[in-house]
């Protein structure tokens, strides 16, 4: 290994290994620091219908093996362990791992995601299509953060939309045109979504609502084959105390995520909610880092866009590189 790398790469979601894969091929010697948990996001979702070039869909799981394989057989190395402390001094970022390996790189591409905001509710991890890493539970159906990612799996059957934001108005819109009836489900009895989405959603009418409640439990039947799902939930209402069940197959989680920035807190620009600024090209408030994936994108959040975004960093940097006569 080099003493100072051509390109250090942070994260192993479809951005940090596309970016791996792109690197890799232009022999910039690309390292991954995947963490303890590799893959992202995917490596917990079922069967994944919307990444091209899979006739029949693919488990999300397997996507993340395939991208790594590849990634490796482009010329990466994968590393298991997280970045713990950045720094950059003139035209080298130092990045110390969390088992105190120290690397020191030209360039640095950062992919490491956001997590969705849990509700913290019994039933919550139990339903999730793959095990949590958040708790030793998991395997089910039925609760999910992205309606673009899993609706197409409760076309036809009741579900649910919980937050009050403009994200859980376009979840709430977008699967009333999939699933018999939508539920929104929202702490207040008003909404803080813009007036738009909210009217919009208003004049759906296979949308309900349930406003002034909060998820007590999500139910379900951990008997049911082939996996354990989601059969409803019990609803609290926040002033009177009093509590109801709803009947519904899917449960969409809309209340924000979390970018995983926290290391880059004080070196690059990000926004009042942690998501790294960064302009077309990729680029950050600091030359030579570069951000792709969901800690910068706060708008699509898809294995897609992530993985474009990986492309464009990987092909920026080679030029950057080439431009300044590091390569």
């Amino acid at each position: 290994m080099p003493d100072i790398l051509k390109t250090l790469i942070i994260g192993s979601g479809p951005a940090g290994l596309t970016a791996a894969i792109y690197a890799g091929r232009a022999a910039l010697g690309p390292i991954v620091l995947a963490g303890g948990s590799p893959g992202g996001q995917l490596t917990k979702t079922s069967e994944v219908e919307n990444y091209p070039g899979f006739g029949k869909g693919i488990l999300g799981p397997k996507l993340m093996d395939e991208m790594m394989a590849q990634a490796k057989h482009c010329g990466a190395a994968l590393i298991w362990e997280s970045a713990a402390k950045i720094e950059k001094a003139g035209e080298v970022i130092t990045v110390v791992t969390d088992g105190g390996t120290t690397y020191k790189t030209h360039t640095l591409i950062f992919a490491t995601g956001a997590a969705p905001r849990f509700l913290g509710v019994h039933g919550e991890l139990e339903y999730q299509p793959k095990q949590s890493a958040e708790a030793k539970v998991g395997g089910g159906a039925g609760v999910t953060y992205c309606a673009v990612c899993d609706g197409a799996f409760y076309r036809k059957m009741p579900v649910a939309v919980i937050g009050g934001g403009d994200s859980a108005m376009e979840e709430a819109t977008y699967l009333s045109k999939l699933c018999s009836e939508v539920t929104v489900i929202h702490r207040r009895d008003g909404l803080r979504a813009s007036k738009v989405m909210i009217e919009r959603a208003q004049k759906t009418p296979n949308i309900k609502w349930q406003l002034g409640q909060v998820v007590a439990e999500v139910l379900g039947d951990p008997h049911a084959k082939p996996l354990a799902s989601v059969t409803g939930l019990r609803l609290k209402h926040i002033q009177t105390g009093a509590q109801q069940e709803l009947s519904v197959k899917g449960v969409f989680i809309a209340i924000g995520h979390i970018p995983t920035t926290q290391v880059l807190k004080g070196i690059v620009d990000l926004d009042a909610e942690g998501y790294i600024l960064a302009n077309d090209k990729q680029e950050t408030s600091v030359q030579g880092i570069w951000a792709a994936g969901d800690c910068h994108d706060r708008r699509y959040r898809q294995a897609i866009t992530a993985a474009g975004m990986g492309c464009k960093a990987a092909l920026e940097v080679e030029r950057y590189l080439t431009h300044t006569g590091l390569s």
